[in-house]
């Protein structure tokens, strides 16, 4: 019985090591390319292609307006330009995208209120729905919460002189980066999303991803590639590996920032939480087989694929870690002929050492000096711990995605950036009730608690890092589920 705990033990540690070292590769890349400044496409000259920009919405009355106002005053061409909003809402939503494309289209915007008669296939119903009746040979997506900035389309349309590319995909900023403990540690991990993993896959030719909003799509490579399709909970990266397997490339620019906002609250990033990881392990099943039979692939990129694909996995093995550790001490102390296995520890260190490089390069570009260096010592661990406390929610949607489990499509509560308790407690599309994944991170905080217990007790301090940072995780996301729940209660 302890060999066996031990190797599934081994194992999940194992997948953990290989994904950081496909990260460390990604860190290597991107560090190189900043070394090598790729030229601008050549500007566009005569007629420059139309643009049709959708905007999906479904209940986004805090930041419909903001989100309309904004689009509406893109630098684009007026005859070459078209906006639809495509509302699903059932609230004051709908009467508020009225009066905004209303005036819009009476200051001379191309702008249609698009209502269809279900909302069958949530936000890919909706994305492909429009489509059909688009006229721009460019399709721009941005969600509610999305404030683009007015030169996006004159830095991205350039890109589509290359017939070859398919999408160009912009990089996220955050509206309110500083609201919260929860805002500033989403940022941090975005961030390296958005630098190191976004950049240096594209600078080694690996499949990227479409982020499901602030980025542009040639018309004719979503048709290509089969359309939006609502099978997964992420129709944007489902839909990326489908074109880019019929060949089609695509772009990043990472000076090209487009502000959004982040869940202020512990239960809308969970929620965001949940569809990202369920959706991504949904595409695993998909799309996977496809990638690894295509002969035109090589090895290198079928392995990145893998990895960016089943990047939600990570979750599942930092669950089973986690409830393996204390049993695995306990191991250690009872059967001490089996010390030598124990040295699979050295695993989770080097996991661990280009964790700390990924996140350091990503971060330091933005906070330079000593300051930053200070930040980043007090954010790295809390971030890692926080993870590892989701990482009980996140399993569980990656085994529903593995399992073919199908759940509806559930939107992130957004607030119009202002992320403070009032807006919390009084709006209507949070949810308060305390779910039982909640008290079960509890008990593991409390487990952990345990593991430091006995780590003391036996002397064997090995873990105690790890545990205490298991600890602090399912502590802290615990505690913010419940003051949220009990705010949205008040």
């Amino acid at each position: 019985m302890a060999i066996a705990l031990l190797i599934v033990y081994g194992l999940l540690l194992s997948f953990i090591l290989l994904f950081s070292v496909v990260q460390l590769q990604l860190t290597w890349a991107y560090l190189r390319k900043r070394h090598h400044v790729r030229m601008m496409p050549p500007p566009i000259f005569g007629k420059r292609p139309l643009v049709t920009v959708q905007l999906p919405l479904y209940n986004e009355r805090h930041v419909v307006e903001r989100l309309i106002d904004q689009v509406a005053q893109m630098d684009w061409p007026r005859d070459r330009f078209e906006v639809q909003v495509l509302d699903d809402s059932t609230d004051e939503t709908t009467r508020l995208a009225a009066e905004r494309v209303a005036h819009w289209q009476a200051q001379g915007i191309d702008i249609t209120h698009v209502r269809r008669p279900d909302r069958t296939g949530f936000k890919a119903g909706a994305l492909a729905y429009g489509t059909e009746r688009a006229k721009g040979e460019l399709i721009a997506v941005f969600d509610a919460d999305f404030l683009p900035p007015a030169d996006l389309l004159q830095a991205v349309a350039p890109w589509f002189n290359d017939p070859r590319i398919g999408m160009v995909q912009t990089c996220w900023g955050h509206i309110n980066r500083d609201s919260n403990l929860l805002t500033r540690l989403q940022a941090f991990g975005l961030d390296a999303h958005f630098s190191v993993e976004q950049v240096g896959r594209n600078t080694m030719g690996r499949f990227i991803n479409f982020n499901g909003t602030a980025g542009v799509w040639r018309k004719a490579c979503i048709t290509d590639a089969g359309g939006w399709r609502p099978d997964t909970l992420t129709e944007d990266l489902d839909l990326s590996y489908r074109a880019q397997l019929k060949g089609w490339q695509f772009h990043y620019l990472e000076s090209v920032v487009s502000p959004a906002e982040l869940p202020a609250a512990m239960n809308a990033l969970k929620t965001q939480q949940y569809r990202w990881n369920k959706g991504a392990a949904e595409c695993v099943v998909k799309n996977l087989p496809s990638v690894l039979r295509d002969p035109s692939l090589s090895v290198p990129t079928k392995v990145h694929a893998l990895f960016h694909l089943m990047n939600s996995t990570v979750f599942v093995c930092i669950l089973g870690t986690a409830l393996l550790s204390v049993p695995v001490l306990l191991v250690k102390q009872s059967h001490p002929e089996l010390h030598m296995l124990f040295n699979l520890a050295i695993l989770f260190t080097f996991a661990l050492l280009v964790l700390v490089v990924f996140y350091w390069i990503a971060h330091r570009k933005d906070m330079p000096g000593w300051r930053g260096t200070l930040r980043f010592l007090w954010t790295f661990p809390l971030f890692l711990s926080v993870s590892m406390g989701l990482s009980l929610h996140n399993a569980i949607a990656v085994l529903e995605g593995y399992a073919g489990r199908r759940t509806p499509f559930l939107r992130t509560p957004k607030l119009g950036g202002s992320g403070g308790g009032q807006a919390i407690r009084h709006d209507g599309y949070w949810k308060s009730a305390i779910s039982p994944v909640t008290v079960l991170e509890g008990a593991i905080a409390a487990y952990a608690v345990w593991g430091i217990a006995i780590g003391f007790r036996t002397g064997d301090l090995g873990l105690l890092p790890y545990h205490i940072m298991l600890a602090l995780g399912f502590g802290l996301v615990c505690w913010y589920s419940v003051a949220h729940s009990l705010r949205t209660a008040a």
